[in-house]
């Protein structure tokens, strides 16, 4: 079992699923309206417990119903929540997403207490005392919660952790190229190809890659959607195909559960390529339902989804 520390936000996800987005200033109605438990840091921190692992995860949360349905999955996933901050006078962070028929999704994210993560809380031993430490990249976006995670890369670097840091295209838009510089070092950035270009400012991926090892970042994993996901280290660039699904249904939470499969199977021993198959799997199975954590799955699970399509595709 691998103990893992998450940096990241753990929010309540309001969905509604529209036929089309309204014009400014208009009116529709949804076709099927949601709340569920979402954020990125709580989803990787809820797939890595399911899967079997020692969790725990450092966020900051509002009080009420929001604080109580954000955390339900990590709750009863077994996370550790001792390190969860909640904040008396803000609210818990909340997305808001229109979600068209073709899946594809258009959101409004409310940070509230998040972002307010106080780094005087965070101790020493509380990162070094993990195996690997995973950071959703919006909690590099600003605030107090960029101090504490900044702080807490610095504590795995120095305790020689492996770490992992998964982007997201609205803090890559924000931050562009002062991104890189809060993830220098890292062992493994996560990200999709539209991100990496923005990252970068490259327009191939072979020129982005080496601005990126430039910076002292070796290993790169690249999310290409429908194709799967490109695995690039000096010693290795291979594209492994994505897990086939009947139909997508709803694409939330599936980058971040491949990032949590990817991340458990790398600290299990796996090589990369099946670290990346599983993650394929992981984040195929997760469109298959609606919620960024419905899917539940656990490790022995996975492994016979990943080697049954091994076995079709080799």
């Amino acid at each position: 079992m691998c103990k893992f520390f998450v940096v990241g936000d753990a929010t309540v996800d309001q969905m509604y699923f529209v036929s089309e987005l309204p014009e400014p200033g208009g009116e529709i109605n949804a076709d099927k309206a949601l709340m569920q438990p979402g954020g990125a840091g709580g989803t990787i921190a809820t797939v890595l417990a399911r899967l079997g692992n020692d969790v725990k995860i450092a966020t900051r949360v509002g009080k009420g119903p929001f604080s109580e349905l954000a955390l339900m999955n990590l709750k009863s996933a077994g996370v550790d929540l001792s390190l969860i901050q909640v904040d008396e006078g803000r609210q818990t962070s909340n997305v808001t997403l229109l979600i068209t028929p073709d899946t594809q999704r258009t959101m409004i994210s409310a940070v509230g207490a998040s972002r307010f993560l106080d780094s005087a809380y965070l101790k020493p031993e509380q990162v070094t005392g993990c195996d690997a430490l995973i950071v959703s990249a919006y909690s590099l976006q600003g605030g107090q919660q960029r101090e504490y995670t900044v702080r807490a890369l610095e504590l795995a670097r120095q305790a020689n952790m492996t770490t992992f840091v998964d982007l997201g295209t609205g803090v890559v838009n924000d931050l562009r190229d002062r991104l890189i510089y809060l993830v220098q070092d890292v062992d493994y950035l996560l990200m999709n190809e539209k991100e990496l270009y923005t990252l970068t400012g490259a327009s191939s991926i072979s020129d982005a890659v080496a601005h990126l090892r430039g910076h002292g970042v070796e290993r790169v994993v690249v999310k290409v959607g429908a194709m799967g996901s490109i695995v690039i280290t000096p010693e290795l660039n291979e594209l492994v195909e994505a897990y086939d699904v009947d139909s997508v249904v709803d694409s939330t939470g599936a980058g971040d559960y491949y990032t949590a499969a990817f991340a458990h199977s790398v600290m299990r021993g796996d090589d990369l390529i099946y670290a990346a198959r599983l993650g394929n799997v992981a984040g195929g199975l997760n469109t298959t339902v609606v919620g960024a954590q419905s899917y539940e799955f656990g490790a022995s699970e996975l492994d016979e989804h990943a080697e049954e399509y091994d076995a079709v595709h080799n």
